[in-house]
């Protein structure tokens, strides 16, 4: 088809699409703090939703493990990952709402991307399980009784797939589903349960969800010393 006629039909074909009802959008530039309507609602309150206690425990010595505290932040548990975690677990990321979940599952390249049977909930579930399992065979004992040398030594088995599990657990995904969600927990907006007191955010001089920076605009090359605002009054 000539140009000429492809943009006819394109034309032909937008004249015959039914409009559909707009909404309005109110409000003017500049924008106000404290002026928008509709906040996002902060998480539901009220201790764990997801994991048990000892679950969430393994979860908080495994963050503090990975996020150590020092003289640059405080740790992976001081900054509350474990309870980013269970409220994830407890909702879509945990269902794996937005995954394909028919099957069949079939374990392919890393660049086909995951291939779980099991939503990311259940594999908390039956990871943790066989964790303090296979840990009892080894030392006698569970995950969060080990000594802070033990437990790094189980983590780097862990991540270089010389810890099995058992119970068709995949060793390495695991540690590596621990770790990218620890990661998530730490370095996410108070707003959903982890970087208690935007830590990480003062630690690495991130502003955090800041409107815009067009009162900064003239102050380049200068130390701005910028104070983080997060998507709530007051961190968790």
């Amino acid at each position: 088809m000539k140009r000429r006629g492809f943009l006819s039909s394109l034309a032909v074909l937008g004249a015959s699409v039914p409009l559909v009802n707009a909404k309005e959008v109110s409000g003017d530039q500049p924008w106000e703090p404290g002026a928008v309507s509709t906040p996002p609602s902060p998480p539901r309150q009220g201790g764990r939703q997801y994991l048990t206690q000892h679950e969430f425990d393994t979860v908080a010595i495994i963050a503090e493990r990975f996020i150590p505290h020092n003289e640059m932040s405080i740790s992976g548990k001081e900054a509350g990952c474990a309870i980013f975690i269970d409220r994830q677990l407890a909702g879509d990321f945990g269902q794996a709402t937005a995954l394909y979940r028919l099957g069949r599952f079939v374990q392919g390249t890393p660049e086909q991307g995951p291939q779980f049977v099991h939503t990311p909930a259940e594999r908390y579930r039956l990871g943790l399980a066989a964790l303090d399992k296979a840990v009892q065979q080894r030392y006698q004992t569970d995950f969060i009784s080990l000594t802070a040398a033990q437990q790094d030594a189980v983590l780097h088995a862990m991540e270089a797939n010389d810890f099995p599990l058992g119970s068709g657990i995949d060793t390495q995904a695991f540690f590596e589903l621990l770790l990218q969600n620890v990661r998530e927990g730490f370095l996410s907006d108070p707003l959903y349960g982890g970087n208690k007191g935007m830590a990480s955010w003062k630690m690495i001089g991130f502003p955090g969800a800041r409107y815009d920076f067009r009162d900064l605009l003239d102050k380049k090359g200068q130390k701005l010393n910028i104070i983080p605002t997060s998507l709530i009054d007051n961190s968790l």
